[in-house]
């Protein structure tokens, strides 16, 4: 999915394989991922996909206003949190350690690859399980 700050940019889905790079959209306040050669296409993930990053990730808390932080995973799971709330971001990195990063809050021109989307779920229960609740810190 892509967030709702989005969807004035073009998108596509993720394909296995694709080698994407965190950005910010012009015409939107919001960053995301766009596949290399596709600057202004925005690469929309599904729960669940999983993703490897070139370096440790690096991400800012508070919008910009704190120094940038860096996590030592590389490895990340996409999920969709808060989506009972309407008009914050949603979509979000969720890493080994339980640590949940929304994909708005990474620094740009960081490089990650699609490594594994993820299996139709066969019942509610395993959708439910994949908007579990997240951790921030």
């Amino acid at each position: 999915m892509c967030d709702y700050s989005l969807h004035t940019v073009t998108s596509r889905p993720a394909r296995v394989g694709d080698k994407l790079m965190s950005t910010r959209f012009s015409n939107c306040v919001t960053r995301g991922f766009a596949a290399l050669g596709e600057p202004t296409v925005a690469v929309c993930l599904l729960p669940g996909t999983e993703v490897a990053f070139e370096q440790d990730v690096e991400y800012e808390h508070g919008w910009g206003v704190f120094p940038k932080r860096k996590l030592k995973d590389k490895v990340a799971r996409f999920r969709q949190v808060d989506m009972d709330k309407p008009h914050v971001h949603h979509d979000a990195l969720e890493f080994p350690n339980g640590q949940t990063v929304l994909v708005s809050q990474l620094r740009e021109g960081q490089y990650a690859s699609v490594l594994q989307l993820p299996a139709a779920p066969r019942s509610e229960s395993k959708v439910e399980e994949q908007r579990r609740e997240p951790v921030f810190i």
